[in-house]
């Protein structure tokens, strides 16, 4: 990759006192952003492309007394964009990206397979050490996409204005909004409203990326080509252990036997016929599960038995659970022999702990091998390559947005499968992807699935949903063959769905 040039856009100085003696006003928070511009080196050929990265303050409309009191600025909010130089905006796409948590940055999307950089991180058993690296990605999706990466507020740089709370922005609504707000400003700042427009978003930004598929047709008029979710949260009470649920079980089963498989303990069978046979059985095992105190002695045996030839555990261990597997546990456990645990959101990791007598898993090895690379390889990057300088702490992951709110469904599950329907149904041109990984232990494939299943839309309209399953976890691009895969299938789709 080269670089050329540079160009800046700085905060305006303080307003000056109106006369002598007089207390300065305090300025108004402004946009900071940078430009820099720079050439890949791709097979298919050069790409040139300026990519611009900064804050930009988000405005509020405000009514006092029943009067419009303008545009009044709450927060300051971190974004990078990068755009194809000479362009034809009404013919490029433009992909808005985020990631989950809630309390998550855009770093991992960005930097793992969306950007023309990505951090070298190595994978399972092939883990890069510090410093860590960043290198060219020539299968970014930059090659058909101009890509605009969004911080929500209180994480990597964005932050509330000065005197104004961040509260407000960390829930469900006001994250949408926000949100939002953003990608309506951008587009309209940038002259982008008649160019195809996709939204792609990682797990919590899978639900806040359904979500925002209809919000934005909604409030603004704005109708998207396409939305790709990336291991989306779509309906929480499939994911979570609740009072009396017993949902989460069998959907979890596959991902289980995936995993023990992974690691050896259910001997030389293929992936594929353990998979499949954990998928079959689910049925029973909701249905076990379902009849309670109802099902004889011999069916609960054989139910304790199956599900242990499964999963790797020991029929005790099932039993003991009452045949109700809580994913971190299982996490703790199915190792436990071995002085491991495995990871959460990949579960092809392993990792020691300081104790084995954990009830749960008492971290994520999977997240301690890739938080270091990423933060590094994020901070060099926006400083040392990208000119934008700022000394504030980028929050990678920030438990600041805690306790999040879910005040919009009190009383009933978190579920925005109905709002990608009802967005699908009101524009009939919406295509959508859905990319998802089969050792994903906190987003499983079966999960997403059965999400996809209960959305109330008519037959035909399933043809405009397409999935993708790789051999990967959560983030399934930190395995290099799957990342090279997912560049090419989420490229593929913006093309056929760009209706350019």
């Amino acid at each position: 990759m080269t670089d050329e040039k540079r160009t800046s856009t700085e905060r305006p100085e303080a307003t000056k006192a109106a006369s002598e003696g007089s207390p300065a006003k305090k300025p108004e928070p402004a946009d900071d952003l940078v430009t820099t511009r720079h050439t890949l080196h791709t097979p298919e050929g050069d790409v040139a492309y300026s990519a611009t990265t900064g804050r930009v303050v988000l405005r509020q409309e405000a009514v006092k007394e029943d009067k419009y009191d303008g545009r009044k600025p709450k927060a300051e909010v971190s974004i990078t964009y990068y755009t194809l130089d000479d362009a034809d905006v009404t013919q490029r796409p433009v992909t808005f990206a985020f990631n989950g948590g809630p309390g998550s940055s855009s770093v991992w999307l960005h930097l793992g397979v969306l950007g023309p950089r990505r951090v070298d991180s190595g994978d399972v058993g092939h883990l890069t050490a510090p410093p860590y690296g960043l290198v060219d990605n020539t299968e970014t999706l930059l090659r058909v996409s101009d890509l605009v990466f969004i911080d929500p507020v209180s994480t990597g740089f964005s932050r509330a204005t000065e005197g104004e709370q961040a509260k407000p922005f960390h829930g469900f609504t006001g994250d949408l909004e926000s949100v939002g707000e953003i990608i309506r400003l951008w587009t309209s700042r940038n002259d982008r409203w008649m160019s195809p427009k996709f939204l792609i978003g990682e797990s919590y930004g899978g639900t806040r990326g359904a979500a925002l598929a209809e919000y934005l047709q909604q409030r603004f008029g704005m109708f998207l080509n396409g939305v790709m979710l990336v291991a989306p949260a779509l309906n929480m009470e499939a994911l979570f252990d609740g009072e009396h649920s017993n949902l989460p079980h069998p959907l979890f089963l596959p991902v289980y036997a995936a995993t023990a498989h992974y690691h050896g303990l259910l001997g030389d069978r293929a992936l594929d016929d353990v998979v499949a046979e954990a998928r079959e059985w689910a049925e029973t095992y909701a249905s076990v599960l379902a009849r309670g105190a109802r099902v004889p002695d011999d069916e609960r045996a054989a139910a304790v038995a199956k599900i242990a030839s499964l999963t790797g555990l020991s029929e005790d261990y099932v039993d003991r659970a009452n045949l109700r597997l809580e994913h971190t546990r299982v996490y703790a456990e199915l190792l436990r022999a071995r002085r491991l645990v495995t990871g959460r959101l990949d579960t092809r990791f392993t990792g020691p702990a300081d104790h084995y007598i954990h009830e749960q898993m008492p971290y994520d090895p999977f997240l301690t091998a890739t938080s270091g690379p990423y933060t590094a390889a994020l901070h060099h990057y926006l400083r040392g390559e990208l000119g934008y300088e700022h000394d504030a702490i980028y929050e990678v992951l920030s438990r600041q947005v805690h306790p999040w709110s879910y005040k919009e469904f009190e009383g009933k599950a978190v579920d925005v499968a109905d709002k990608l329907a009802n967005a699908m149904i009101l524009n009939p041109h919406l295509q959508v992807h859905i990319a998802m990984g089969r050792y994903d232990g906190g987003v499983p494939v079966e999960a997403i699935e059965y999400s996809l299943d209960q959305m109330a839309v008519p037959a035909s309209y399933r043809e405009r949903i397409e999935t993708r399953v790789y051999p990967a976890g959560h983030m399934m691009y930190i395995h290099p063959e799957s990342r090279v895969a997912q560049s090419a299938d989420l490229a593929d789709f913006v093309r056929r769905a760009s209706n350019r």
